[in-house]
This record gives structure tokens, C-alpha cells and sequence, in this order.
């Protein structure tokens, strides 16, 4: 007995659909083509692998295509997007800074200048200029002062080995004031010259021997002619300083005292300052005229 196919035209293999959709022969016909299905399946795989790689590549420059407008559309004006990046001129140096015009404010007067040679230094001088009032006040501490003396003649007001130094250096003029306060009594002389570097000539040449000669009277007994007292030299300007401090009783002087050094001290700044205002008045005065 020979078996024949059935009715109906025999079913074709379709490989790009699933095997459970394919038809099959019915009423026992022939097996499967295994190497064809193999096939089918081995097409539908390179299939796949193509579009999932062609659809990467896509991707890539889809992404980059953004990048781009992104950057351009940062950078550019709000009107719209550029399809393409611009080219742009890079400078080749940085721009340089901008200049401002120079001020024509003119740089402040230096009160020292005002004081350092005769030629600046033109103010009316006197005791009463340097040493004003009848009393001196130096924190809590209240001077009464005493005598004034003024000289051209240096020397003559000077002691120990100070008429040497004022004359070498050509001392013009010295002026002294006395002040006192319980039992101690200080003479303060201002030595002038005609320029700064006379002065500092002078005040480097004094020593421990320099002093100017204390001055007495007007209720101030005389004190440090004779025994121990303290002195001290200094300079500003074109004005050489000197005092003479001690006790009016004759008592010496001894680093003890304390006092004694606190009123050299005080008359020393003093004197400072006094020389000092001297040259901002002028200043102030040059500055505004």
C-alpha cells in the first residue's frame, strides 16, 4: 500500500515567519527540512545584528549632531539655531588695559621740609613763640614756667663742652625756658642753624659733658650749677635741643630719680612737638596761599 498526499495544495516553508505559524502537512506528510529552518534562522539573526548596529550608528551622530547645536546655540544669539559651527577669529593677544589719565592733584607739602634750611623756614621766632603761656601741661602733669632767654651769641649759654660743638657748627641763636614743679626745675635750650645737617652735626658732636647753662630767677632758684643733673640732646629739622633737669635744693641727680627724668623727658617732647608745629603752620599756610 502506497500512501498519496492528501487534497490541496502542498504548504511552503515562509522563513520570516515563527515555526508555530508555519504550516505543516497534515494526515502524516513528510518531516521538516531541518536545514532549512537552521537557514532561516541564521538570516533572521543577521538581520537583527545589522539593524541594531545601523541603528547605533545613528544614535552616534544623532548625539553628536546635539552636541553641537548645543554648543552653537550657547554662544550665539537667540533668533535661532545654526546647522553648522561658525568659524571665529581668534585674537592673538589679550586686550590691553585700559589707561587712565594722570591726576593733577599735587602731592602733599612735608611739614619738615618747611623747617630744615633758613631759606623755607620764615615764621616769626621767639621765646614766646616756642615756649607760649605761663604754664605747661604734659598729661596730669602742670609746668610752671620760668624764665625765657634768647642770644646770638651760642656759647654764652652753654656749658661743658657744648660752646665748642654750637660754634663749629655755627649756631646762630639759642633760646632757652626754665619750668618747674616741686623742687625740680628744668632749662630747655633750642639751638638754630641755617640747615638740617648742621643740626644733626651738632646733636652727633654733643656728649654726656654738653649741657645748655640752667636758667634762674622770677621765683625759680638757681639749680645744676654746680654737682649733678641730668641732660639730654636731640635734633629736628634745622633746631638742635638740649635740657637740663635737677633738683633746686643743689641735691644730685641719681638714676633714682625718676622724677627728675620724667620732667627732662616731658620738656624734651615738649619742645618736639613745638618745633614740629612749626612746620605743618607753614605748610598748611604754602598749601593754601
Amino acid at each position: 500500500m502506497s500512501f498519496g498526499q492528501q487534497g490541496g495544495p502542498q504548504s511552503q516553508w515562509d522563513p520570516w515567519n515563527p515555526p508555530s505559524q508555519q504550516p505543516w502537512n497534515s494526515g502524516g506528510g513528510h518531516a521538516p527540512d531541518w536545514a532549512a529552518l537552521a537557514e532561516a534562522s541564521e538570516a533572521r539573526n543577521r538581520r537583527r545584528r545589522l539593524l541594531l548596529i545601523g541603528g547605533g550608528a545613528f544614535a552616534t551622530v544623532a548625539i553628536g549632531t546635539a552636541v553641537a547645536v548645543a554648543v552653537v546655540s550657547a554662544g550665539g544669539d537667540s533668533k535661532g539655531t545654526p546647522t553648522s559651527l561658525p568659524s571665529a577669529d581668534i585674537p592673538s593677544q589679550s586686550a590691553s588695559a585700559p589707561s587712565f589719565a594722570p591726576t593733577s592733584a599735587p602731592p602733599p607739602l612735608d611739614p619738615k621740609d618747611f623747617i630744615a634750611s633758613a631759606k623755607k623756614d620764615k615764621a616769626p621766632l621767639s621765646p614766646a613763640a616756642l615756649f607760649p603761656g605761663t604754664q605747661l601741661t604734659m598729661g596730669e602733669t602742670v609746668y610752671e614756667k620760668g624764665p625765657t632767654a634768647d642770644t646770638r651769641n651760642c656759647a654764652s649759654a652753654a656749658g661743658g663742652t657744648l660752646p665748642e660743638v654750637l660754634t663749629a657748627n655755627d649756631c646762630t641763636r639759642l633760646i632757652r625756658a626754665t619750668y618747674v614743679k616741686d623742687g625740680i626745675a628744668v632749662t630747655v635750650g633750642v639751638a638754630v642753624f641755617d640747615t638740617e645737617a648742621q643740626a644733626l652735626k651738632a646733636k652727633g658732636q654733643s656728649d654726656k659733658r654738653s649741657f645748655v647753662k640752667s636758667l634762674s630767677g622770677g621765683g625759680v632758684k638757681p639749680f645744676c650749677e654746680s654737682g649733678v643733673c641730668r641732660t639730654t640732646s636731640n635734633s629736628y629739622g634745622r633746631y638742635a635741643y638740649f635740657t637740663n633737669a635737677g633738683f633746686t635744693d643743689g641735691k644730685d641727680v641719681t638714676p633714682k630719680d625718676t622724677a627728675v627724668f620724667k620732667t627732662g623727658n616731658d620738656l624734651g617732647q615738649f619742645t618736639f612737638n613745638q618745633i614740629r608745629r612749626r612746620g605743618e603752620a607753614q605748610a598748611s599756610a604754602a598749601a593754601n596761599g
